[in-house]
This record gives structure tokens, C-alpha cells and sequence, in this order.
């Protein structure tokens, strides 16, 4: 018996000092992760998204990634607006669950679920540069952040101190002479090189505030596109059957529509140009100035895959590209995003990881932003908690198709009603072939929204037929039928995500009168 006892306990011993083995070589397996996000930055500013600007060739840096892996085409974010999406990716929630629905709005650690889960998972984890979230990033292991919006221009970040902040216990680096697209970059670099667990996988989100407004670009780029004429959108001229009928024009402009703020203010143009000449002096400079700023960021990517290609991690590295929205670049002479219209909706999304990913291959699955953290785990090898609203897609990626289950149809929601921009709240269904939008027109509770309610209306857009909607065929009679349906599908679609507006009489009202 003692010899059984014995040899027993040098088994258990064994048996204790082997255990770690598989899990060691499953971390050593695991894929790095490097998630690039810019801000503002539209698809169709793109190159490989083949829009107008692709002619004047804005971005050969994705364009490579795309190439070498996967382009999504229709990636949607479901509250156009900079806190809110960086809210949604962090914790795989709709912004009515999370809890930010507008820019007031603010993510504490235990929230900051995606670096929670991937530094449990054995990664490295790393915020660097736009963050926008108000508290501390406590659950990643290194951060290095713009304080709120950030400078363009000789940036001051905060950094981890003794005691979390905002009781002035962080660290503040300042970069001097520097724009904040070379300077993130230098971080992301540095911290690369010198991460302190280089045995483990690393997960960085590299998070660039270019190219939001006010487009300071780095003076390098002061001369790019100085002989070139930006192609315009029909839109920007023509807008058609756009839009409410019967109702005041929404939203800041590229021209002189909206007296109030425009473009043409912002680039400072003559206001004794004739209105056409104003628009069009407006738009070139706007567009120069926000390509210049996309060139920074485009050329600073280009930066990180020669240090991966150095290291030999290129191909070990899952490289994501995207933005926390889209962006309105005169489209129905609209400036800044927020709507629920197809350029502010739809957001960039690359993947290059040649392990799993065809190369130059392209998707058109309906995918919105609550997915991106169920991806990013399973990518680690993590099983989404339960809390998480979104799922992976994946398989998609992996070029395995979509799932029958898959939905076909994304939510919207846009809660800062009239606030800077003169955009009402709204709501809204986009499917493959349409999009079913209400403007309801209220505040509600949303911190930061103008008190005034503006008149409710619907539009709808035939997609397929429409595609830059250029038509509200709300009121066309051929299409009753279809308006019937997609008001179910959206309301089915509203309790689905668990966004029934039961607290809100006022909306419900109108919605009922409408």
C-alpha cells in the first residue's frame, strides 16, 4: 500500500507538472491580434471599395489588405456616432443596453468586457490612442490615450499612473511636433518592440482620431491632391425626392442650405461666391483636407505591417481594418454622420490573416458592429459570454458562407436628437433590398439632446433600384405592402434586441399616429 501511495503521488505530481503543456501550446497557437480603427473614415474613401474617390487613389495601404485578405461590404454600425460604436464594440451591445446612447456616455472597467475577456484568454493587451470612453481603460494591460477628442497637433495622451484616474493619478506623455497619427503610431510601435510578455499573443487597438474633423492633416500631405479636381456625388446637386416630403431640410450641408453650419464655414469660402461656386469651393476643400487625413492614417498602417513583415508576424498577426462609422462626404449635401442613410451606416471592414482568409476575396452578409467583440474572441479562441448581444461571423470570414440562421436584416438607432449636426432622432430597418426609417423626432432622455421635437415621418428607400436613395417612395401606393411588412419586421426586430421603447409614451404615441 505505501508503495501504491507512493507511485500514485509521483503520477499526480507528473500530472500537475504536464497540465499547463496543452494549454501553453494552445496560447502558443493563438493568433495575434492587431484591430485598426480610424475615425470617421467611410468606405467609400476606400480605394478598394471602388466609390468616386477610389479614382484618386486614397488609400494604396488598405487597398493591399484587402487584397491579401477580405473585404466586407456591408458592415453596419447600429448608432452612427463616436462614443456610442466604441461603447458597442467593447461590450457586444446595443447602445439602449450598454447604456451609452449619445456622446455623454461612458464605459468603466467592468464594462470593458473584449480586453477583460482577451487578457483572460492569455493575451497581451493594448489601447493606444483614441479611447473617447470618459473612464480609465483599467482592463487592458498598457494604454496610451488621447484625454476626450484629442489634439491633431503635438497630442498629449494619458497614461496608467499609481491610482486610476480621474483623481490626477495618471501620467500625461506629451509628443511635441508631432502629428497624432505619427504619434500613435510611434506607441503602437514601442510598445511592440518592447511589450514586457512577449511569450504570450498580443491583442492592440490601434485607434487613430483621424480623419475627424477639423481634418488637420500632417504638413507632408499639405500638398496632396493641390492640382486634382475631387469627383462629386450627383447628390451634392441633385437631391432629388430625398428625404422627408413636406418637411423642413434636415442636417448640416456642404453649401449654403443649412444657414446655420456648413461647410463652407468650416474651409472658410467667401460668402460672396455665388451659391454654386460656394458649394463647389466648399466641397474641394473638404474632401482635400479629409483625404489628407486618411493618407496619414493609410501610410501610418503601411508602418505597422513593415514592423510585423520585420518580425516575421506578419502572417501570424489577424490585421483588422475599420472605422467606428461611416462619414458623409456631400452625399445629399450632407456633412458629418449620424444618419441612418448608407454612407453614415455603413462602416469599412478588412481582414488579412492568410491562415484562414482568401485572399482578395469579397462578402455581402448584413453584419453590424455588436458582432465585432463576438469575433475578435472567437478569432482567440473565446467563447462569447451570454450577455453579448452579437455572434461571430467568423466562419464567414473563413470563407465557410453565411449561416441559414444568419439575420437578415440590421437595427439602427440614432438618440442625440437635433444636437450639433441638426439631425433628428430616429430609428430604423436596413434588409438586403430595403431601408424602413422613422424619424420620431424626440429627446426622450438622451443626455445631450435638443429639447425641441421636430414633426415625425417615415422613409423608405428601394435599394436595389435606389441604391444612393435618391427617392423616398414612402408615399408611392405600389409600395404599401412593402412599408406593412418592414414596419412588423422592424418591430419584431425592436424586441428582438430589446429595445421596445415601453418607457416612452410620448413615442409611442406617434409612432401609433403615424
Amino acid at each position: 500500500m505505501p508503495s501504491m501511495r507512493f507511485n500514485c503521488l509521483i503520477l499526480y505530481s507528473i500530472a500537475l507538472f504536464l497540465a499547463p503543456l496543452p494549454a501553453l501550446q494552445a496560447a502558443e497557437q493563438q493568433p495575434n491580434i492587431l484591430f485598426i480603427m480610424s475615425d470617421d473614415h467611410a468606405a467609400h474613401a476606400i480605394g478598394a471599395y471602388g466609390s468616386r474617390l477610389a479614382a484618386v487613389n486614397p488609400t494604396p495601404t488598405l487597398d493591399r489588405l484587402a487584397s491579401e485578405g477580405m473585404l466586407l461590404k456591408n458592415v453596419f454600425c447600429t448608432n452612427s456616432i463616436c462614443t456610442p460604436s466604441r461603447a458597442t464594440l467593447m461590450t457586444g451591445q446595443y447602445s439602449h443596453v450598454n447604456g451609452v446612447t449619445t456622446l455623454n456616455g461612458a464605459i468603466g472597467p467592468e464594462q470593458q468586457h473584449l480586453a477583460r475577456l482577451m487578457k483572460s484568454a492569455g493575451y497581451e493587451t493594448a489601447m493606444v490612442g483614441k479611447w473617447h470612453l470618459k473612464k480609465e481603460p483599467a482592463a487592458f494591460d498598457f494604454y496610451t490615450v488621447l484625454p476626450g477628442q484629442g489634439s491633431y497637433f503635438n497630442p498629449v495622451f494619458r497614461v496608467r499612473g499609481p491610482k486610476p484616474w480621474p483623481k490626477n493619478e495618471f501620467r500625461v506623455s506629451r509628443y511635441d511636433s508631432k502629428h497624432s497619427s505619427d504619434a500613435i503610431t510611434d506607441i503602437s510601435l514601442k510598445w511592440l518592440k518592447n511589450r514586457k510578455q512577449k511569450k504570450k499573443p498580443f491583442f492592440l487597438m490601434h485607434h487613430f482620431k483621424a480623419p475627424h474633423d477639423n481634418f488637420e492633416n500632417a504638413e507632408r500631405y499639405d500638398w496632396l491632391y493641390q492640382d486634382v479636381t475631387i469627383p462629386e456625388p450627383e447628390s451634392l446637386w441633385q437631391r432629388k425626392n430625398h428625404g422627408p416630403m413636406n418637411q423642413p431640410l434636415y442636417g448640416t450641408s456642404v453649401g449654403q442650405r443649412n444657414q446655420r453650419r456648413n461647410m463652407g464655414h468650416h474651409m472658410f469660402v467667401d460668402p460672396g461666391l455665388s451659391s454654386e461656386e460656394y458649394t463647389r469651393e466648399a466641397y474641394q476643400r473638404y474632401l482635400k483636407k479629409f483625404l489628407r487625413c486618411v493618407r496619414g492614417v493609410d501610410d501610418n498602417v503601411k508602418r505597422l505591417l513593415e514592423h510585423l513583415e520585420e518580425t516575421g508576424e506578419l502572417d501570424n498577426t489577424i490585421i483588422v481594418y475599420t472605422a467606428d462609422q461611416g462619414f458623409m462626404l456631400g452625399e445629399h449635401d450632407y456633412i458629418d454622420k449620424r444618419w441612418m442613410y448608407e454612407e453614415s451606416l455603413r462602416m469599412p471592414f478588412i481582414v488579412r490573416y492568410p491562415k484562414w482568409i482568401k485572399a482578395n476575396s469579397k462578402d455581402e452578409t448584413i453584419i453590424n458592429n455588436v458582432n465585432f467583440a463576438p469575433t475578435l474572441l472567437d478569432m482567440a479562441g473565446v467563447k462569447k459570454p451570454e450577455f453579448m448581444q452579437g455572434r461571430s461571423f467568423l466562419p464567414i470570414l473563413k470563407g465557410e458562407g453565411t449561416p441559414a440562421d444568419w439575420p437578415e436584416a440590421t437595427y439602427y438607432r440614432y438618440w442625440m436628437h437635433m444636437a450639433h449636426h441638426d439631425n433628428p432622432a430616429h430609428y430604423g430597418i436596413r434588409t438586403k433590398d430595403y431601408k424602413l426609417i422613422f424619424f420620431y423626432g424626440l429627446p426622450l432622455d438622451a443626455r445631450g439632446a435638443v429639447k425641441t421635437p421636430t414633426p415625425p415621418h417615415w422613409e423608405l428607400y428601394n435599394l436595389q433600384k435606389d441604391p444612393h436613395e435618391m427617392q423616398n417612395v414612402i408615399a408611392d401606393p405600389a409600395y404599401a405592402p412593402i412599408v406593412k411588412k418592414l414596419k412588423q419586421q422592424l418591430k419584431q426586430l425592436k424586441q428582438q434586441v430589446g429595445d421596445t421603447d415601453e418607457r416612452y409614451p410620448e413615442l409611442k404615441a406617434r409612432l401609433n399616429a403615424s
